[in-house]
């Protein structure tokens, strides 16, 4: 059997991803980059690497350059995302294909993916392991109380270049196991409408945050020094909360959070990795 060719698709290829566009629905039913590249979040960070069939992707692995926090230092690696092939293709061998053409490119450097618990047995073929990653929350009562954190609308062009900048500038939010710089990745969440608001505590700190049932869920901070995070909780909550769950690991703004269990939303793989020992949480933003 003839190994089928495979196209690499960069930020400039508007034609192509447009076919990549099209492809990703049909394998992530709730999922659509449209409005994320109408956006142009996609940069040459980002490369899809597809099998084409007349002219359509029908099937994909996606390379997102990165820039890790391991264990307090920084490293250049790559997450794998947008990994599959079309039900019409399956069985052909192509989904090996394309997820060996994206781990040459990433060569030796660091690699991470999540995965549903439908394809974990997939990747261990290509050297990957699974991780165990960690939920975090504390015990916090608090009633909303003085200036309510504006929302702001990553729609405006403005608004997505601040995140920009304060991620690429600013303090990792977690230097355990995380990232910096992947305000890209944040942006594609808001524009899929499955992140929670993001909230101005001040010009140089962005919050994503919201409450549910009495929780303050905090999935990421995008901020260019740390600060006390405790006087700002009173202005993201609109009711009395008991708690406040964290979508990273908190060292850096929560040392006494607890671990409630594991976080098994999404199964990660590791390659050519190993992340610090100990409990950790890979920022929920920061997943491809």
């Amino acid at each position: 059997m003839t190994t089928p060719a495979i196209v690499e698709i960069g930020h400039r290829d508007h034609a192509l991803q447009a076919a990549f566009c099209d492809y990703v629905p049909q394998v992530f039913r709730t999922v659509d980059f449209r409005r994320w590249c109408e956006w142009g979040e996609w940069n040459d960070d980002y490369r899809a690497f597809a099998v084409l069939d007349e002219g359509r992707v029908v099937a994909n692995a996606s390379v997102m350059r990165m820039r890790l926090c391991v264990g307090e230092r920084e490293l250049t690696g790559y997450q794998l995302g947008a990994v599959g092939c079309v039900p019409s293709h399956r069985g052909q061998g192509l989904s090996r294909v394309v997820m060996q053409a994206a781990l040459d490119a990433c060569g030796a450097a660091p690699v991470l993916l999540f995965a549903n618990e439908n394809v974990t047995g997939f990747y261990p073929r290509f050297g990957f392991i699974p991780w165990k990653q960690e939920l975090f929350g504390a015990a916090f009562h608090a009633t909303p109380g003085g200036e309510p954190a504006p929302v702001l609308e990553l729609a405006e062009p403005s608004i997505r270049a601040g995140l920009v900048s304060l991620s690429d500038e600013g303090f990792a939010v977690t230097g355990r196991f995380g990232s910096q710089g992947h305000a890209r990745i944040a942006s594609w969440y808001a524009a899929n409408a499955f992140s929670r608001p993001l909230r101005q505590l001040s010009a140089e700190a962005w919050v994503f945050a919201g409450v549910e049932n009495g929780t303050l869920y905090i999935d990421d901070i995008f901020a260019r020094e740390p600060f006390d995070l405790r006087p700002h909780i009173p202005r993201l909550i609109d009711q009395p909360i008991t708690a406040i769950h964290f979508g990273f690991t908190p060292e850096r703004w929560w040392p006494q959070a607890s671990v409630l269990g594991e976080d098994t939303e999404a199964w990660l793989f590791v390659r050519n990795l190993v992340p610090p020992p100990g409990p950790h949480r890979f920022p929920v933003m920061a997943r491809t």
